[in-house]
């Protein structure tokens, strides 16, 4: 509350009707002045404090600074620690998708990543239609402030997705090079020069999610798989980013804009991926060997069984064995490549070859023989298709057998080395058992453990009960 009282009136009346320019109301004596003229005095004009006649209130003197929420202190956190953040929510979406990642043909991880990539692309168009500076409706306002961590939560799920996926159906350096070229971008997109980088690194990564969808999906709802089925998902990426690249225009009609943020890496990644997938750097989706493996001997058994005989002569306790050769060779020993191979369910049989290379000491790894065509079938199961193959007259020294699809894409490669058997006398194999639902072999004596309990079951059962 403020009073001000008449003090030192003038002598002369006419002195003191005298009008003052920008002056506002004459104050009568003790009558006091509304709170909101005191406020404006007190704020605006700062009467001195030693003024005369002049009383303030002490509550006007106590700092009236709003206190800060928990939301204001949490806002707070995120600003000064953004860029972990980032990370955080980045590879928060790698690791989720690693501990979640299913088959390639599961329906529910299809439409799941189509929800992602809805999503992930809407957040884009609604960046550019609302870029920095440019208040959002009400109804973002309260989400807006967390689009940059679900943007990176949804890239690190896809990509990782997309990158265990291909890392399953791969093998040999090439194909990996890709696979570690994914892995860069998620940790790349971290770092500030990528961040400055802004719609550009955004449109490459979108691009790139797009296509590799398509890539993973339409060998699955065709049934087959090839370079017309690749160029297929590549045109069908190229139409989304042209979509896209329509949508920006009706709110950014800059071409040069448009071009350099938009056209130029977003076709860019598809021309690029097309071109790695003729040099075989991008694996065939969406086959991929569950289990591979060099034996002596391969026998079918019985339907569905398998024995796999192999000898080693290292042991545990003798250090010396361990660098010995994988195949031990005694006259007429062929190595035995067999190996499972999964395809989706519904899918149309398809052809592979297995190629045996030789490294000469003279030529380098060379080929050996024509190789061998086998015609594949898909059973739909997680173990997949099993198959084997052989080769003679072996060569002490070091080999490479290939796993490669019609067209030349290769699957899988696996290296041993053969040698001869110090022990010329018979043998003893250590043989596995390869069921039709373990991707895995088992031990014989497991097997054995295993077929005696279920044949006990029904016996079990068959038994009269007691009265």
């Amino acid at each position: 509350m403020v009073t001000a009282t008449r003090h030192n009136a003038p002598e002369n009346p006419d002195e003191a009707s005298a009008e003052v320019p920008n002056a506002g109301p004459a104050v009568e004596a003790n009558v006091p002045v509304a709170e909101n003229h005191a406020a404006v005095a007190l704020t605006d004009t700062a009467l001195p404090a030693q003024a005369p006649g002049v009383v303030v209130d002490p509550d006007d003197l106590v700092d009236t600074a709003k206190t800060p929420t928990l939301m204001d202190k949490v806002q707070q956190f995120r600003a000064r620690h953004e860029k972990w953040e980032m990370a955080v929510f980045f590879f928060g979406g790698f690791i989720y998708d690693v501990l979640t990642i299913s088959r390639i043909d599961d329906t529910l991880t299809l439409a799941q990543n189509f929800g992602y990539l809805l999503v992930l692309t809407g957040l884009l168009l609604l960046e550019q239609r609302y870029p920095d500076g440019v208040e959002p409706p009400k109804f973002l306002q309260k989400v807006w402030r967390w689009r940059e961590d679900g943007i990176h939560f949804l890239f690190g799920s896809l990509l990782s997705a997309f990158m265990l996926l291909l890392f399953k159906s791969t093998s040999g350096a090439l194909p990996y090079l890709f696979v570690v070229g994914l892995f860069a971008l998620l940790a790349a997109n971290e770092l500030p020069l990528f961040r400055r980088l802004g719609p550009i690194m955004r449109m490459v990564l979108l691009s790139l999610c797009v296509t590799m969808y398509f890539v993973c999906l339409l060998p699955v709802v065709l049934g087959r798989m090839g370079f017309w089925v690749f160029l297929l998902a590549v045109a069908m990426g190229c139409a989304s980013i042209f979509g896209v690249m329509r949508l920006i225009r009706r709110w950014r009609p800059d071409n040069r804009y448009l071009l350099r943020n938009v056209a130029i890496p977003g076709f860019g990644v598809q021309a690029a991926l097309l071109g790695l997938y003729l040099v075989g750097v991008i694996p065939p989706l969406p086959v991929a060997v569950q289990f591979a493996g060099i034996y002596h001997q391969v026998e079918r058994v019985s339907p569905g069984v398998y024995h796999l005989s192999s000898v080693d002569s290292g042991a545990w306790y003798k250090p010396w064995t361990w660098g010995g050769p994988d195949f031990l060779m005694q006259p007429g020993d062929k190595p035995y490549y067999f190996f499972r191979i999964f395809a989706p369910k519904h899918f149309q049989s398809y052809k592979v070859r297995v190629r045996w290379y030789f490294d000469d000491p003279q030529k380098g790894w060379t080929t050996y023989g024509n190789g061998f065509m086998a015609t594949v079938s898909s059973n739909g199961t997680d173990g997949g298709y099993r198959f084997y193959a052989t080769t003679s007259n072996l060569k002490p020294g070091k080999w490479r057998v290939v796993l490669e699809t019609e067209d030349g894409h290769e699957i899988h490669r696996l290296n041993f080395t053969a040698g001869p058997d110090a022990n010329p006398g018979a043998r003893v194999f250590d043989v596995a058992v390869s069921t039709l639902k373990d991707v895995k072999p088992l031990a014989l004596s497991e097997w054995q453990e295993r077929t005696a309990a279920a044949a006990a079951k029904p016996a079990a059962a068959a038994a009269p009960k007691p009265k």
